[in-house]
């Protein structure tokens, strides 16, 4: 991991593809906070990690780590009222608005739990009857390119509120799903012509998604915090293979 910041009440680090953020009972140790935790000059004494927000495996990018429960309870407060999170995307689908925002309701899928569907009624603020809890994401077209029956984007996705897995479900819910999702994905690399372009899109190993910036009021300082991680480099050798570049 990279430290992008730091200070005697956070550290915000960039994390690569593949390493899980918390324990589970399929990653029990090797994980994020179990490398934060063999550091242990790097937190006060008698407090320990914690992390503001949460991550995939499979994304890369920013993860915010408070230092004392103190600043983990300030930090989310500040999430709620005032922080920006910027995330790219690259997408099956040539999307032709240049901006806009996608509303839907989420819930965990009944029959399997760790993933999350649309709930009944489609749409938010339409007045139809549905279950799950809003979900709000901002996105902006950077790129497009046509390709035969497909096509692919590059988004810049905002997250006003923070569901799991909200990006991925909301741009697949679109017709967008992200290139190399797992769970949420199609294969669409199939349909195009360009035989470079398309055994890219194929071996991409994981969601061509990544947590690219974030901004917020430091709960301490009050002074505006901005950091980016950079793109990192299978992200940046897709993007490269279908000639785009990030501005």
């Amino acid at each position: 991991m990279d430290t992008l910041y730091e200070d005697e009440h956070v550290l915000i680090v960039s994390k690569p593809a593949g390493m899980v953020v918390h324990p589970t009972y399929k990653n029990k140790t090797g994980t994020m906070l179990d490398i934060l935790l063999a550091e242990p000059d790097r937190w006060p004494a008698d407090a320990r990690p914690s992390v503001v927000g949460r991550l995939d495996k499979l994304t890369s990018g920013i993860v915010v780590v408070a230092k004392t429960a103190a600043m983990h309870a300030a930090l989310q407060r500040a999430w709620v009222r005032d922080a920006k999170k910027d995330y790219l995307a690259v997408v099956y689908g040539e999307v032709s608005e240049p901006c806009g925002t996608i509303e839907l309701r989420l819930r965990h899928d009944p029959i399997d739990r760790r993933m999350m569907v649309v709930a009944s009624g489609v749409e938010a603020g339409r007045g139809v009857a549905h279950d799950g809890i809003s979900s709000i994401t901002r996105f902006e077209r950077l790129a497009s390119v046509s390709a035969p029956q497909t096509g692919l984007s590059l988004l810049r996705c905002r997250l006003v509120t923070g569901r799991r897995h909200q990006i991925r479900v909301h741009l697949a819910a679109r017709g967008w799903p992200i290139v190399g999702d797992p769970q949420y994905g199609e294969p669409r690399w199939s349909q195009i012509d360009d035989g470079a372009l398309a055994a890219a899109l194929q071996a991409f190993p994981r969601q061509a998604l990544h947590a690219w910036r974030v901004a917020f009021t430091h709960p301490i300082s009050r002074q505006r915090v901005a950091i980016e991680a950079p793109v990192p480099r299978d992200l940046e050798g897709l993007i490269k293979a279908v000639n785009w570049v990030i501005g």
